[in-house]
């Protein structure tokens, strides 16, 4: 029971977001199709590449519980990636770990983002990206910040780019064994730091990226011609 004078304040409560195709929506009643999202996963790991994809949804056949790739559970995410591959135009590229050690990640993501995009099977008018950057593209890009929560086909973007790098970073576990890559998918875990500490790293860590930095120095700041005898394949 409150007492005299003291006004009660319902707890406020953030809403709910969801991706919706409202976005994608109004620009097919201004004539504009195709229109791609996208996005990408990979970009904090210590290891393997980023990987981006594009995503043109059918207006007619969207999957239903579309969600930014980090709100869905691993089964929820590979169900909706075989529902998005079957009834949309798809393409995933790759930014390799010479490129994200050479240009950095950021650039290395955008570059992979406007490559995915290009890979596309029809040109798109328009692409929705992740993020607060633009892409290098030849149609028009508009960048939404969290976008991923907000849009459909950048949400059903960055599943494809989720499921598409974890079964990489799974396969990668199994040619590695001891690091852990198919239950972290190469994030800087203490599991992760750990491997690293004992084992070294492999050909398929980002050499660029601190805690690699620190373990190579320690090794002897090898230089790049050594460096792919010293590192397990």
């Amino acid at each position: 029971m409150a007492r005299k004078g003291i006004v009660q304040r319902l707890p406020l409560v953030e809403p709910i977001l969801r991706p919706t195709f409202r976005r994608e929506r109004r620009a097919l009643n201004k004539g504009i199709f195709p229109i791609a999202g996208c996005d990408e996963a990979g970009r904090g790991p210590l290891a393997g590449p980023v990987v981006a994809a594009a995503v043109v949804l059918d207006p007619a056949r969207i999957p239903r519980g579309l969600n930014d790739s980090k709100k869905l559970d691993a089964a929820a995410r590979e169900a909706l990636y075989e529902k998005i591959c079957a009834s949309a135009q798809v393409a995933v590229a790759f930014g390799c770990i010479a490129r994200i050690d050479r240009d950095n990640i950021l650039r290395a993501s955008l570059w992979a983002l406007a490559r995915a995009v290009n890979a596309l099977p029809v040109r798109p008018k328009l692409v929705f990206v992740d993020g607060n950057h633009k892409i290098d593209v030849v149609c028009d890009c508009q960048a939404v910040v969290s976008g991923d929560a907000l849009v459909a086909s950048i949400a059903a973007a960055s599943i494809v780019a989720k499921v598409t790098r974890d079964r990489l970073m799974k396969r990668l576990g199994l040619m590695h064994p001891g690091y852990g890559f198919e239950r972290h998918m190469g994030y800087g875990v203490p599991e992760h730091l750990a491997a690293l500490a004992r084992l070294g790293p492999t050909i398929h860590h980002r050499r660029s990226f601190a805690p690699v930095t620190a373990r190579l120095a320690a090794l002897g700041g090898v230089s790049d011609e050594a460096v792919v005898q010293l590192l397990p394949l």
